[in-house]
């Protein structure tokens, strides 16, 4: 059942009162459990996240806060002043000036708005909370497209003596503005949102999923909107995938987004080394790396359509070899008879006859970039650390060191059963701990359920890694070969 509360008809009395006189136009009432400071914490979280209310916003970049407790409002000498509202019988507490950024800024403009937080009493020695979003817009035209179309918005938290509590939503309209069914609608949404995060609060709701933890959200979100105003149009008309174009196109340019400004915070006082991406799928985010002047190369055990647009001639190799090369990976670790003959279908490969085969060392330094990788995703750990490599793995299909699939087992010590990704993530976790990395973890902000961005590139330890124990801990490497031999003429993966 859809969020239900009482809907307040036209010309109801105003629960507030603007000193000014303006008129605000209650809409929607609700009961609720949760007292006033519940209301504050939710109300600064989607003051700080308005992208939990609209799918239109990256985010709210903080302008100006203000605690209005102890000073006059008027001292402010920012360039971007709050507008300040008073109303009967409700202090204000704290001004705040966010400008809300939009996904798309060529088609909408960012909007500075101000956010006021007030407390005060109402009859009956009722204790009232209120917030009001007042966006610095003259006109509705002046509205960009994902703001309602009114003067301001009043959040109205009452809580009475018997413990019960309400929270109401008020549009200030402007003066030739009607109750438009669009308009009321978006104002049950705003309420509907507000009610359920304060009665998950009240009911000890924490937070599952934490982003950007290593990277600044504002930074990944300004080079991932460059590089989609630079490169997403040419990207999706040229498509010659038979995937999704959207979808791979946006996820990429998001990893590529990430992993920009990691390394500007890894290599800021040194040069970049270069980076191989293993099991690169269509070659995008290689050609997208290069285009953006990252020097690097990718390879997968099929050659796909895309990159006889997406390579180019890597100059400074001796060979003067291409970005994107068809390789399956037997890494150096295995051991491996090389008169030994790997059947596919009719056709035969002898291990060591064949370019096709790369052995996972890389040059020191080198970073590695498993997205999706699926087969080389718990290699993943094990050849940076025989390298000395960084990396970030974005784990996806469950296999495990043979190239087999398998379901991760489940971590212990769980209160519930885990999905199978995120028994997949902690075994890779694992996998990563006992080859000496210091595991970070990122949820990148992509259009993809498979978002975990599991980073090395620290070391845990000095200590020696036995790489034969490791893999002998997480079942061997019977039958690799044979497994990824047949990658070469298999369907190719999604990515």
């Amino acid at each position: 059942m859809g969020f239900e509360a009482q809907e307040l008809p036209d010309g109801s009395p105003s629960l507030i009162k603007d000193s000014a006189g303006s008129r605000w136009t209650p809409l929607f009432r609700k009961t609720c459990e949760f007292e006033s400071q519940i209301f504050f914490k939710v109300m600064m979280n989607l003051i700080r996240n308005p992208n939990i209310n609209s799918s239109w916003l990256f985010r709210a970049d903080i302008l100006v806060e203000k605690d209005l407790s102890q000073q006059d409002v008027t001292t402010d000498s920012a360039v971007t002043r709050p507008t300040i509202l008073y109303f009967e019988d409700m202090h204000l507490d704290k001004a705040l000036v966010r400008k809300l950024i939009p996904r798309n800024t060529l088609r909408d403009q960012p909007l500075d708005q101000t956010c006021l937080i007030y407390h005060g009493s109402g009859p009956g020695n009722v204790e009232r909370s209120m917030v009001i979003y007042k966006p610095h817009v003259s006109s509705p035209d002046d509205m960009p497209f994902y703001h309602p179309k009114v003067q301001g918005i009043a959040f109205l938290h009452e809580w009475s003596a018997d413990d019960e509590g309400s929270v109401s939503i008020h549009y200030h309209f402007f003066d030739d503005e009607d109750r438009s069914p669009k308009l009321v609608g978006t104002a049950l949404n705003l309420l509907s949102v507000l009610h359920k995060h304060g009665e998950g609060t009240k009911k000890g709701y924490t937070k599952r999923v934490h982003h950007d933890t290593i990277i600044p959200q504002i930074s990944v979100q300004n080079t991932y909107t460059r590089l989609k105003q630079k490169y997403a149009r040419q990207l999706i008309q040229t498509w010659v995938e038979v995937t999704d174009p959207s979808k791979h196109v946006f996820e990429d340019l998001s990893i590529a987004a990430f992993l920009m400004e990691l390394w500007a915070q890894m290599y800021k006082d040194s040069p970049f080394p270069g980076f191989v991406d293993i099991g690169c799928g269509n070659g995008l985010l290689v050609y997208i790396l290069r285009k953006e002047g990252y020097s690097g190369w990718g390879f997968d055990a099929r050659k796909r359509k895309s990159w006889e647009q997406y390579s180019d001639t890597i100059s400074d190799e001796p060979e003067h070899q291409e970005s994107l090369r068809q390789h399956v990976l037997l890494p150096s670790v295995i051991d491996h008879d090389p008169s030994t003959r790997y059947g596919n279908g009719e056709v035969i490969y002898d291990v060591d006859s064949t370019n096709l085969i790369h052995d996972g060392l890389f040059p020191e330094g080198t970073f590695i970039i498993s997205n999706h990788a699926d087969e080389l995703t718990p290699w993943t750990p094990i050849l940076a650390t025989i390298s000395n490599c960084p990396f970030i793995m974005i784990p996806c299909c469950s296999h495990d060191l043979t190239g087999a699939r398998f379901r991760a087992p489940a971590p212990k010590a769980q209160n519930k059963s885990p999905s199978a990704y995120s028994s997949l993530v902690e075994w890779i976790k694992n996998i990563e701990k006992d080859c000496g990395w210091e595991v970070e973890t990122e949820m990148l902000r992509i259009p993809s359920t498979r978002n975990t961005g599991l980073i090395g590139r620290k070391k845990s330890s000095s200590s020696a890694v036995d790489i034969q124990e490791v893999i002998a801990k997480y079942g061997g490497t019977e039958g690799y070969a044979d497994n990824v031999m047949k990658l070469i003429q298999s369907n190719p993966r999604g990515h």
